[in-house]
């Protein structure tokens, strides 16, 4: 599954997934500063199977109803690793089960 992080989450966050997937970051993608709407049509374009993103307000802002892939939405207090980490098998679960585009939403575990 090719997979792009948004320029928000932790670029460490990328080593955690990419034994299993072809994980890139925006910045990796060279797409830092391109807003939501425009990045949709680059993942779209780019072949991109799967978008985390830590906006939780992402649902809101876009028409999401032809989603290009696969939405994942990590909703934690602080956007700091240490806070990623403990979602790892939540979003490799979310990963793994199926292509449909839709939204997911992880919460953080208090």
């Amino acid at each position: 599954m090719k997979i792009l992080l948004d320029e928000n989450i932790d670029v460490r966050f990328k080593k955690y997934l990419d034994e299993f997937h072809d994980v890139f970051t925006v910045n990796d993608m060279h797409w830092n500063g391109i807003k939501n709407g425009e990045l949709l049509k680059l993942i779209s374009a780019n072949g991109f199977d799967c978008w985390i993103v830590v906006d939780k307000n992402i649902q809101y802002q876009q028409n999401l109803s032809r989603l290009p892939c696969k939405v994942i939405i990590i909703d934690i207090y602080r956007n700091v690793l240490k806070n990623l980490l403990p979602l790892i098998p939540e979003v490799l679960v979310l990963l793994s089960s199926g292509t449909t585009n839709d939204v997911f939403i992880l919460k953080e575990k208090e």
